[in-house]
């Protein structure tokens, strides 16, 4: 995973040439990765290219399993706050004076109504790895605050999926079983769940 996770980052995204980097100058092509919202510490995409159903080792999908790449770009005083925390824990800050975001590969599981950061990796201006953290436990969605970036986040993420569930479907290279391809789309699990934030 991440081999594959990393490299789709560095393949999709604009980089500047070697040298110092100001995150606020990461170039992020809105054809394949798509802005949610900005707060005054970071700007977060998620990736509509990429984005879809796990597969199954008898190559069909898991309409209960989606998977989205996503990234976020800090701001400098995020930039010095992980620094510093990374200091604080007596972690190693090689390489983070070019840092500029982090990259999440997240996982919804829409029969279990949770949504987990699978791997989380802090990223440098060439969008190297310089550290990653697997540790993330699945969250309820209905335990999310609605006023929380990560709730809103998700929120976006999955009315996007749902207005575009039979293009992800199609991209996510792998077949319907018999039983999923007779159903219609609004009895597939992306469209069962209550989407986080809201009574819907």
């Amino acid at each position: 995973m991440k081999k594959f996770f990393m490299a789709l980052l560095m393949a999709l995204l604009i980089l500047p040439a070697a040298g110092t980097f100001a995150a606020n100058t990461v170039k992020v092509p809105e054809e394949i990765f798509k802005w949610v919202q900005s707060t005054p510490r970071g700007n977060y995409y998620f990736n509509q290219k990429i984005i879809g159903y796990n597969i199954n080792k008898d190559d069909t999908l898991d309409l209960n399993i989606l998977v989205v790449p996503t990234i976020c770009t800090y701001d400098e005083i995020q930039i010095q706050d992980v620094v510093q925390k990374r200091r604080w824990h007596k972690k190693s800050v090689t390489g983070y004076n070019n840092l500029i975001g982090r990259a999440d590969y997240i996982q919804f599981d829409f029969k279990n109504n949770t949504v987990q950061i699978v791997r989380r990796a802090d990223l440098d201006h060439t969008f190297t790895e310089l550290d990653a953290d697997t540790s993330g436990r699945p969250i309820k969605l209905s335990e999310l605050s609605g006023k929380s970036v990560a709730c809103k986040f998700y929120r976006e993420i999955l009315i996007w999926a749902r207005k575009n569930n039979d293009l992800i479907i199609k991209r996510s290279r792998g077949k319907l079983t018999t039983r999923d391809a007779k159903l219609q789309s609004e009895d597939m699990p992306i469209f069962k769940i209550d989407l986080p934030g809201t009574d819907e």
